[in-house]
């Protein structure tokens, strides 16, 4: 019948008969599995929000510089800097952390009780937002409707002419009188006779007439942050029903500041709000409105791991928790790397470029030189400080809560540290303590030295945040299925421990994977998981039955649909052998045939009548990955309730989806 009506459609041609569209292509694809997670303390940003950047130049725009006491601008630059070009960040700030906030000088909106103040706030808490500065400018602009359209209700106006509902309007009646309007509402009105369509306004309060010229009134708000980043928001309207209120630009467009609240002000008093309301303007309109914003501070001694994590939250939430938990709903995330975690030592001060003035040319009389004043010591990270020699237990259990997230989801590896200043016997301590497939660990800390922090001394920084970058640009040029391993660390000096070759194999069958210093530079050596299984041993091998199981969960749902036919299982079979043998071919798999490399199974003998009339079925899936070299299986099942669910050898509990 499908075939029948294609006929007809294309020999009658008939009026709403079209060409059905094609059967789709069904095949599957691999899915992107170099995006990371960084998770830790920025100086600015959205707070328990993962956001995507692209870019360190990205990064530092939404969460700032070196400036803050965390480890986390690190992290993030040094996984761009070895190949990474996704991550999304999620930021930790202190519960008690404030946002900054300014009234608009000179400008007020209208309210019953009384006219009530603009108030801004910064976008996201900190003291960053002190430097803010936010300047509003008026202006007015001819409308170009002739002066004998205006009545004393409204006026018509012609196709082209920029009018909106909540477009204030200033008018000009002759003789130095001048008064304010605003448009109320517009409509058009559709003239047969005349084949025409007629526009029209009509303003909130009756005007005086004559009109003998009309001027649009409109605000252009510029705003600076005081470290080199800036917007400018145009066209802006003094009434919230005009498309480009004030209010609902900057909520909508904005990454500096949104509207604010008068916090002097009780909570129920209608003055402590203005976004809701007309501006109150003269005829006189102010050159301009300024906002110089105080309040924001960071806390940062008041920030304590269990900000890292939501206590709330469980398996199955439809929305994401905060902290790591932030991270349950993402469905392309491979890795997760938390260097703010805990804080093993302060980070070397900031130390400013300054002039000292130096000596002249001349011989000048002697200054008395002032008494120094001692330095209000800078907030450091008080409340996340552990100092691994002692606090070792605290910082396993903290780290074991992150290893304890990934097990659940079964989404993504964790990439850990082994703490700084541990002695072998120490961190052999440390390993025997943690046991994942979905975690791996890396030692030592690494050194860097960049020309764009005001730190003049060296910086540890966490092994893992460079491992990502190394994770991430393998997957990208090689596939997932090459070990992100033997590669060159870039935009790193030094290592903070040297291993020495003998301690370097005690650690590698521990899985730990070391960092060598070498005459080339660092050299990352190893891509094991802490994986008490070892079929899963390689992280290779972990992201690619990872890999291998979204792919079945998000392209094989066209399944949940089909009638349980032999039909149905041949596609299932067809699908899975094409996608295999093109992994395969990319040498995810060992041996020197397909069928030494991989099987699948969909036939009678898995899904028996029994099984077929509940609905269900069933496919075997076993793959052979480069190393290890026995199968590790997958099984792919539709149960008779519609979901669909993909489990390997190492899942603890199946990953389903539903209709």
């Amino acid at each position: 019948m499908p075939a029948l009506r294609r006929l007809v459609s294309g020999t009658l041609g008939a009026p709403g008969i079209t060409w059905l569209p094609p059967e789709p292509v069904r095949a599957l694809t691999d899915v992107r599995m170099d995006v990371c997670a960084l998770v830790g303390v920025a100086p600015r940003g959205d707070a328990h929000v993962a956001v995507a950047v692209e870019s360190w130049d990205e990064y530092v725009r939404r969460y700032g510089a070196f400036e803050g006491p965390g480890l986390l601008p690190y992290a993030a630059a040094s996984f761009f800097e070895n190949g990474g070009v996704r991550a999304y960040v999620v930021r930790i700030p202190a519960g008690t952390a404030a946002v900054a906030s300014a009234p608009m000088s000179g400008l007020r909106a209208r309210a019953a009780g009384g006219d009530v103040e603009i108030w801004l706030r910064a976008r996201n808490a900190g003291a960053w937002g002190n430097a803010l500065r936010a300047t509003l400018s008026l202006a007015a602009r001819p409308l170009a409707v002739d002066p004998s359209a205006f009545t004393s209700t409204g006026f018509t106006f012609a196709r082209g002419v920029d009018v909106a509902a909540g477009t204030l309007l200033r008018l000009d009646h002759g003789g130095g009188a001048r008064s304010l309007v605003r448009v109320a509402q517009v409509w058009e009105e559709w003239h047969p006779e005349q084949a025409r369509i007629e526009r029209h306004a009509a303003f909130d309060a009756p005007v005086a007439l004559p009109v003998a010229r009309a001027e649009i009134v409109e605000g252009t708000l510029d705003v600076d942050d005081g470290d080199g980043r800036t917007e400018r928001h145009v066209s802006l309207g003094m009434s919230p029903p005009h498309p480009r209120w004030i209010a609902t630009v900057l909520a909508g467009e904005s990454q500096l500041v949104e509207p604010g609240e008068n916090l002097d002000l009780g909570a129920g008093d209608p003055r402590r709000t203005w976004d809701d309301r007309d501006l109150a303007l003269g005829t006189d309109l102010p050159t301009y409105a300024t906002a110089s914003f105080a309040g924001g501070a960071d806390h940062y001694a008041d920030i304590v791991p269990e900000d890292f994590f939501d206590a709330a939250w469980t398996p199955g939430d439809e929305d994401p928790g905060r902290g790591v938990h932030a991270l349950t709903q993402l469905d392309d995330l491979s890795i997760v790397v938390a260097p703010d975690l805990y804080s093993p030592r302060p980070l070397a001060p900031l130390e400013p470029v300054t002039d000292g003035g130096g000596a002249g040319a001349e011989f000048c009389a002697c200054v008395p030189i002032p008494p120094a004043v001692q330095a209000v010591p800078p907030e450091d990270l008080d409340g996340l400080r552990l100092d691994p020699s002692v606090d070792l237990a605290a910082i396993v259990a903290l780290q074991r809560r992150l290893v304890a997230l990934a097990d659940v989801l079964e989404a993504w590896v964790v990439l850990l540290d082994v703490p700084p200043g541990l002695s072998q016997r120490q961190i052999l301590r440390w390993r025997g303590e943690l046991h994942s497939t979905y975690a791996a660990a890396y030692h030592p800390w690494l050194r860097v030295s960049r020309a764009d922090d005001q730190r003049d001394a060296a910086i540890d920084v966490p092994p893992s945040a460079v491992a990502a970058g190394i994770v991430a640009a393998r997957a990208n040029a090689l596939g997932v299925q090459y070990g992100p391993a033997n590669v060159l660390a870039e935009g790193v000096f030094d290592v903070s421990d040297r291993v020495s070759p003998a301690r370097h194999d005690e650690l590698h069958p521990q899985a730990i994977n070391v960092y060598l210093h070498e005459r080339d530079g660092v050299r990352l050596t190893a891509a094991r998981t802490l994986s008490p299984d070892p079929r899963y041993r390689q992280l290779s091998v972990r992201r690619l039955m990872t890999m291998l199981r979204r792919v079945l969960l998000r392209q094989m749902q066209w399944a949940v649909f089909e009638p349980n036919s032999e039909r149905l299982r041949a596609d299932v079979r067809n699908q899975l052998d094409a996608y295999l043998r093109r992994l395969f071919a990319a040498d995810a798999f060992a041996g020197a045939r397909p069928e030494d490399a991989f099987f699948v199974r969909c036939d009678d003998e898995i899904n028996p009548p029994a099984w077929v009339d509940q609905g269900r079925l069933l496919a075997y899936v076993g793959v052979a990955p480069a190393e290890p070299l026995e199968f590790i299986v997958v099984q792919l099942a539709r149960e008779g309730d519609g979901t669909l669910r993909a489990t390997d050898g190492a899942s603890s509990a199946p990953n389903t989806v539903g209709r």
